[in-house]
């Protein structure tokens, strides 16, 4: 298929928020679109109204936006192929059923819900595969038009199920999981493909949609391998080419080895989730790109840019793809080093609000002092959030000193440090990153203390922390009148 025709899509349901998976799904196939100069589409399927949400479709795209991804068609873009909600292409979808039932190829199934589930019962109970049973088994048309028009008379509303072959085999080459086959007996009998309510169901409406919308090549979640054979089946009916399918591997809890599942709640898995922790956007678009493909090499570090030039379909993994928490913490860590000090601070200045420690609106001296504050940490931080216990001693005034620390204040020197630094700032009006350097320097040169006997009894004493950035920064971020008043009280315990 020349390049030029190749066109994916991703399809989400408005039913929930962008989730790490379908956000995979939808990176799959905007890198194959892109690598292979192709067409990127979105489009809705929204055709179960009673699982939508109200901000599901705005949840999908806003967060692939925020991912960095764009697309040619969709229902915000238009496009040559729409509607592209599936809930404005309702008439479509009926016409394409009725024909299928003139052909015979599909027919009104009047079963209630509660005789499917009797039959459902008696079958396990013979220790059978639950499968539907063809209603009209024995019965010539004017027979079968007795029970239907008997059963509107009763008032019950039909569903359209599609006649499923016998004896038929459903094969293909998948793009990841190479050779595929079902026999159309395992399928488990004639399915839906029309709803009480008049929607079609998702088997029949993504074929449709697909062959209409000319998509080449369709890559979606290992759990949609079982649905391939029945769309393979209405394309047959209708004597279309079905798209060339990719099926790529299941994501698993790397600490469970479990499927990860959305019940899962010991694991984050909502984009907007990582969002509002403060994650960079670049950094989630890697690290989901790295769950089932890996590069050549060992780099794990990408730019947009550099993924669509080298993506490879064949480099999808077959095995399960293992989601770590810790391994995205370091991604976004390695992204936070690298960014922009204007991109940190804008993430981090909604959380330092939300937990009570800014004001909305601070003047303009508290804003750049915050900015520093930020600054300070930004090498040290995985994410946004954690930005707050590493600012709440800043903006209330450090914690107790630990048992840990005090040991290191019984030593020899560390009385004599504190009272040589606090007598060399004494006449200082203020407090810089330059001047602390130097006084601690001109102590060293005196007094011939040096390394951690020198440092640590300073920091412990105005910090009350033993690790933290660079000591001079953080002087100059907690300001002479706190650091004065910390290192009195230190030199008083002592004395």
């Amino acid at each position: 298929m020349a390049k030029s025709k190749i066109r994916v899509r991703y399809a989400p349901s408005p039913t929930g928020h962008l989730h790490i998976g379908n956000a995979r799904t939808a990176l799959f196939n905007y890198l194959y679109a892109r690598h292979n100069k192709g067409k990127f589409i979105i489009r809705i399927e929204d055709t179960d109204t009673k699982r939508n949400i109200d901000d599901g479709e705005r949840s999908q795209l806003d967060n692939l936006k925020w991912l960095g991804l764009d697309w040619d068609e969709g229902p915000d873009v238009g496009g040559d192929f729409g509607p592209y909600r599936q809930s404005e292409r309702k008439d479509i979808y009926v016409d394409y059923i009725n024909q299928l039932l003139e052909k015979g190829l599909a027919y009104k199934s009047y079963r209630t819900e509660d005789e499917l589930e009797a039959d459902r019962e008696a079958q396990k109970a013979r220790k059978e595969m639950p499968h539907y049973v063809y209603e009209y088994a024995g019965m010539d048309d004017k027979q079968i038009a007795k029970v239907q028009a008997d059963a509107e008379d009763n008032g019950l509303e039909p569903v359209v199920r599609f006649r499923v072959p016998e004896g038929a085999t459903y094969a293909w080459t998948d793009l990841v999981k190479g050779d595929v086959s079902f026999e159309s007996k395992t399928i488990g009998g004639d399915f839906v493909i029309q709803k009480r309510d008049g929607m079609p169901t998702y088997n029949f409406a993504v074929v449709i949609d697909d062959h209409l919308m000319e998509i080449s090549h369709v890559f979606r979640g290992d759990d949609h391998v079982a649905n391939t054979p029945k769309q393979l089946m209405i394309y047959e009916a209708f004597g279309w080419d079905a798209p060339q399918f990719g099926h790529m591997s299941l994501i698993i809890n790397s600490e469970t080895g479990k499927k990860l599942s959305k019940r899962d709640e010991s694991v984050l898995q909502f984009i907007e989730q990582y969002r509002e922790l403060g994650y960079l956007p670049e950094a989630m678009l890697n690290f989901i790109i790295l769950l089932g493909w890996s590069p050549v090499g060992e780099d794990e570090i990408f730019t947009r840019q550099e993924f669509i030039k080298m993506y490879d379909e064949k480099r999808l993994s077959k095995s399960p793809a293992a989601f770590d928490g810790k391994k995205l913490e370091w991604v976004n860590n390695q992204y936070m080093k690298n960014a922009d000090e204007d991109a940190v601070f804008d993430l981090a200045l909604p959380q330092l609000i939300e937990a009570g420690l800014l004001e909305k609106h601070a003047d303009p001296m508290k804003m750049e002092w915050t900015r520093k504050l930020v600054s300070l940490f930004k090498r040290e931080i995985s994410y946004a959030a954690e930005i707050l216990p590493f600012a709440k001693p800043f903006f209330h005034g450090p914690a107790d000193i630990n048992d840990e620390a005090r040991v290191e204040l019984v030593e020899d020197d560390a009385l004599t440090v504190l009272k040589e630094f606090r007598a060399r700032i004494a006449d200082v009006d203020y407090l810089n990153t330059v001047k602390v350097l130097k006084t601690i320097k001109s102590i060293q040169k005196d007094t011939k203390i040096k390394g951690r006997k020198l440092w640590m009894p300073i920091r412990i004493a105005i910090t009350h922390e033993m690790h933290g950035p660079e000591l001079p920064e953080s002087i100059e971020l907690i300001g002479y009148e706190q650091s004065i008043k910390n290192l009195d009280e230190m030199i008083n315990e002592l004395s």
